[in-house]
């Protein structure tokens, strides 16, 4: 027999327990406390079925594409079609570590590269969505070391800012050895104020450099550290469970090491301590679940979405371009193709998402290669796409050693 004494204290605990995980308010009429339940953001969409005849040949053709094209190669990685929410095929094959002889799985987290900036880009625009920034204010309205006020928010995002990649700079300035971090790149800008290459918003060239420093702005708009508020605001409430930003190079055994075309270990370098344009680690599972999220208004609101996956840089003609965190490949008559490639140390992938046709598609390798990069001949199975090459040769308008001669003239 269970004593009444008993029994009013486990009902004690199970209220204790409840009015843990609510808030309350008060009526108007009567002040009198209501419980109201915490609500979790709801971000699933439900898209159309896709009938079992048309999912056949969807499998069916990926499979003789990821066959002929990229297995034959000894591919270490994972790959993922998906269509209209759900995986038409994926494949996960291949050494993630070679010292211990890991192989790939589904969830095995990896170094997915620039396609970081992707998720770096859609937290800004969540940031823009909550007032708490504008796209076109100043970056140094929030970080007032930052020693460019013709730079804005939105320059960053799109790469149209003429900062210098933080790669290029003179070896005396970054210790060997040593870490640097977003904040020691702030500092480099700041006590050095490097020319830019271009004025400010007159054209386009990829860099680094832009995302390490809306990483800071995120970081000092939520007053927590980058790592922390990415994990709140999108990998918790999208159950991306194998997801996370990396701010050192330890690396317990599950997790894939990155390794060179002839599987030699990749050696980690000075700035791998820098987040916001790479570091995160992730799987092809987890990005179908943000992918998924870019279709729902509560993630993202429709107008933002709009501006993101719009072009900014026509100076020059072409279908390359890019918009807010994502590469494009426009073509008048043709849907935009969507995606962002990676490529750090010897992580090579894709993620592209064909709209349009609400397709997603992943490719992820430890062991570089460049097939990653073919991936958008499946876009033409699904729909009217350009078909133009994912690695743009001329994005950057000058050479590499013509950028660093810059630098080591200011430094001098």
């Amino acid at each position: 027999m269970i004593s009444r004494k008993h029994l009013f204290f486990g009902f004690g605990i199970l209220l204790i327990a409840l009015l843990t995980q609510c808030t309350t308010s008060t009526t108007k009429t009567t002040g009198i406390p209501i419980v109201e339940f915490e609500k979790k953001p709801d971000y699933r969409v439900k898209f159309a079925p896709v009938n079992d005849s048309l999912r056949k040949l969807y499998r069916d053709s990926v499979e003789a594409y990821f066959s002929g094209l990229i297995v034959e190669e000894n591919f270490n990685g994972m790959f993922l079609v998906a269509k209209n929410g759900k995986i038409v095929y994926e494949r996960y094959m291949g050494v993630a570590n070679e010292k211990t002889g890991e192989q790939f799985r589904y969830d095995t987290p990896m170094h997915v590269a620039s396609i970081s900036k992707v998720i770096t880009a859609t937290m800004v625009l969540r940031l823009v969505d909550q007032k708490k920034l504008k796209l076109d204010d100043p970056l140094n309205k929030y970080l007032t070391d930052f020693p460019y006020p013709e730079i804005s928010v939105r320059m960053l995002l799109n790469h149209r800012t003429g900062l210098p990649y933080y790669g290029y700079y003179p070896d005396s300035l970054i210790p060997r050895g040593k870490l640097l971090t977003n904040q020691g790149v702030l500092e480099l800008l700041k006590a050095h104020h490097y020319t830019l290459y271009f004025p400010a918003n007159t054209q386009f060239s990829y860099c680094n450099t832009n995302y390490a420093m809306l990483a800071l702005l995120i970081e000092k708009i939520e007053k927590k550290p980058f790592p922390k508020v990415i994990q709140e605001e999108i990998f918790d409430p999208l159950r991306m469970t194998n997801s996370f930003i990396k701010t050192d190079t330890v690396l317990p055994p599950n997790f894939a090491r990155s390794y060179d075309s002839r599987g030699n270990f990749e050696q980690w370098n000075e700035f791998d301590g820098i987040y916001g344009d790479k570091n995160l680690y992730t799987t092809a599972h987890d990005l179908l679940k943000f992918d998924k999220a870019l279709y729902s208004g509560k993630f993202l609101s429709k107008a933002l979405k709009l501006q993101m996956m719009t072009g900014y840089s026509y100076e020059h003609p072409g279908k390359s371009n890019y918009g807010l965190g994502f590469r494009l490949r426009e073509e008048e008559g043709k849907s935009t193709f969507i995606f962002h490639t990676g490529w750090w140390h010897g992580n090579t992938g894709c993620y592209a998402r064909l709209q349009n046709d609400s397709v997603c598609i992943i490719i992820l390798s430890n062991h570089y290669t460049k097939r990653v990069f073919g991936i958008n001949q499946l876009s033409m199975l699904f729909g009217n796409y350009p078909f133009a090459p994912l690695i743009d040769t001329k994005e950057n308008f000058m050479s590499v050693e013509e950028a660093k001669e810059k630098l080591r003239k200011k430094a001098a």
